[in-house]
């Protein structure tokens, strides 16, 4: 399983992504170390399916469908359970690890 989490240059929720992504993996005993890209450009947004800053990616996937892709090098907000976020929360991210699994 890959998870890589996409953000753009000075993006401030990073770290909190990051965060949630390892207590996800916590949560289901993964011992995975997830890793960072920096979205500098339209066109490096364009390929791949970057929602906005931070956007997490199981193996190659939106763990968090719902958003449409973006090429604008842009912030994302996240409805969590708490209300609007820039980023997931470890629960919002457990469903697609385990679907990641599953396959």
């Amino acid at each position: 399983m890959r998870i890589e989490i996409l953000t753009i240059e000075g993006c401030p929720n990073g770290p909190a992504a990051e965060r949630e992504v390892r207590g996800a993996l916590a949560a289901l005993d993964l011992d995975i170390a997830p890793t960072f890209r920096v979205i500098a450009s339209s066109d490096e947004a364009a390929d791949v399916p970057f929602a906005g800053s931070p956007t997490v990616l199981v193996d190659g996937a939106d763990a968090v469908p719902g958003s449409e892709p973006i090429q604008d090098l842009a912030c994302r907000m996240y409805l969590t359970p708490s209300g609007p976020a820039g980023h997931p929360t470890a629960e919002m991210l457990i469903p697609a690890l385990r679907a990641a699994l599953a396959r």
